[in-house]
């Protein structure tokens, strides 16, 4: 046990905690609660959306992709700016026409009351998944710092983000997050820069031994339409499309993320945060992808075996060898990572159960009654996602699990988006169809290709199922009785 480390990441706990709860007093009504009151600057909101998006997973999961791999994980990178684009063109207008709380009620303004529901219960399926396994990732580091996979070190960490969550709503939420990201990004640099110094000959050893095993290879443009080429997990192809697939569901229309962008004060804020975020993204997985040769080249100099468990190699390295003090804060870092993106689940879980499920079933309650179920909400969703970690620990690598796990539901999400958006003939039925056909498909055809190609696959086939059956379909069918505006 290092007890100063030790010290350090208590400290780290009490204040991050201590510092979320404060926000408690500016939590009045449901826009305070779940969007911040609108009032946070857009810089704030862009790193918010790093945190949300990055993890535990992340964090020791990216390292042991180039230390057992290369860096041809980027090539999604760069998929990721190419659906911020198509978000900032087909969904940003229609989020700031009015006021909204969650992505889903662009949904019943489209579409209808059922479809609403339909989307907001696949958001609440797929990120409680997508978080059980990050729940799950905290497990290892603390099992590495304590020497113990005890159930009680995982509860800690969620009580105390529940806590700073249920107090301080989305206000604690985006701080909190602003905090993380420059503690788990700050930790990262100072890891690589120590490593670096472990490493006999330096940095022109770690480009010698890196070349020589082809760690930084970056790009693979081979394409062909064969079972192989659909199977590798990352080329330029896969990643391009299914990079911008994936983020254009996962900000576009999952609330996790598209809740921060509402957040913004207008569309040009949220604009600049959307953008800004990638920058700050691509920046962060080189930095990890960069740490993973460096322990690949630590541990071939060193004549040591690799590890068991890849995700085990980063937090095992920090904890053994760096100074003390230092491996105290990296391991922080780690955490905090683990914290901001639970948070923000958390309170987008909270959002969708009460703005889409709760709040439509009994629209006349005073605001205070809102908040306070709001609160629980998030009380009972910290439960859930604990109980999915549990249940995670046999799901294999974890950041690829994860990120696929996501992908299954995220093709059809995105697909009845861009119907809405993109058409209007389809009504409530065309869209629901086409949603069962987008997640039948992904399901089904999940074995024969790689995780990068789920969202195209589902989002395609929701896309065309559902255009196809309004065409099917007479309109008076398709369309129910209701006060949908028209997109």
């Amino acid at each position: 046990m290092h007890v100063l480390d030790l010290a350090v990441i208590a400290a780290y706990l009490v204040l991050i905690t201590w510092f979320g709860a404060r926000f408690k007093e500016k939590q009045a009504s449901l826009k305070d609660y779940f969007l911040g009151g609108r009032n946070a600057p857009w810089w704030a909101i862009a790193f918010s959306i790093v945190s949300a998006e990055t993890s535990t997973l992340t964090v020791i999961g990216t390292p042991a992709l180039s230390f057992a791999g290369n860096f041809e994980f980027l090539q999604l990178i760069l998929g990721y700016l190419l659906g911020r684009i198509l978000i900032s063109v087909l969904f940003l207008p229609q989020y700031f026409r009015g006021e909204m709380f969650t992505a889903y009620e662009l949904m019943q303004r489209r579409f209808g009351p059922h479809v609403r529901k339909f989307t907001a219960g696949t958001f609440l399926i797929l990120r409680a998944l997508a978080e059980g396994v990050r729940v799950f990732a905290v497990s290892i580091v603390v099992s590495v710092v304590l020497g113990t996979g005890e159930i009680a070190s995982i509860v800690l960490i969620v009580c105390l983000t529940l806590f700073y969550t249920f107090e301080g709503g989305m206000t604690a939420v985006i701080w909190t997050d602003v905090v993380q990201m420059f503690l788990y990004v700050g930790g990262a640099l100072a890891s690589f820069f120590v490593m670096l110094h472990l490493v006999p000959g330096g940095w022109p050893q770690v480009i010698a031994l890196g070349s020589a095993a082809h760690k930084f290879r970056l790009f693979d443009f081979n394409f062909s339409f064969t079972p192989a080429f659909f199977h590798k997990t990352y080329s330029f192809w896969g990643g391009l499309l299914g990079g911008c697939f994936l983020t254009t569901a996962s900000h576009g229309t999952e609330q996790l993320l598209v809740q921060r962008l509402l957040s913004a004060r207008n569309q040009r804020d949220s604009r600049l945060a959307l953008f800004s975020s990638w920058v700050v993204v691509f920046f962060q997985f080189s930095l990890f992808l960069l740490i993973g040769v460096l322990l690949y080249v630590y541990y071939k100099l060193n004549g040591l075996p690799d590890p068991r468990v890849p995700e085990r190699t980063y937090p095992e390295f920090i904890w053994t060898h760096l100074p003390t003090g230092v491996a105290g804060l990296i391991i922080a870092a780690i955490l905090a990572a683990a914290m901001s993106n639970l948070s923000a689940a958390l309170n987008a879980l909270a959002s969708t159960t009460v703005m889409d499920f709760f709040k439509p079933l009994w629209p006349r309650h005073p605001e205070a009654v809102y908040l306070r179920l709001a609160r629980w909400a998030t009380v009972v969703w910290g439960i859930v996602l604990f109980t999915v970690g549990l249940a995670a620990r046999h799901w294999g690598s974890i950041l690829e699990a994860g990120l696929s796990i996501a992908s299954v539901l995220y093709g059809a999400l995105l697909g009845v988006f861009l119907l809405g958006v993109l058409t209007k003939r389809p009504g409530e039925w065309s869209a629901i169809i086409g949603m069962s056909a987008g997640f039948a498909a992904t399901f089904f055809l999940r074995a024969h290709v790689a995780y990068t190609w789920y969202v195209l696959i589902g989002s395609v086939a929701t896309f065309l199922v559902g255009y196809a059956t309004a065409l099917l379909l007479p309109r008076t069918v398709d369309r129910h009785e209701d006060k949908r505006i028209a997109v």
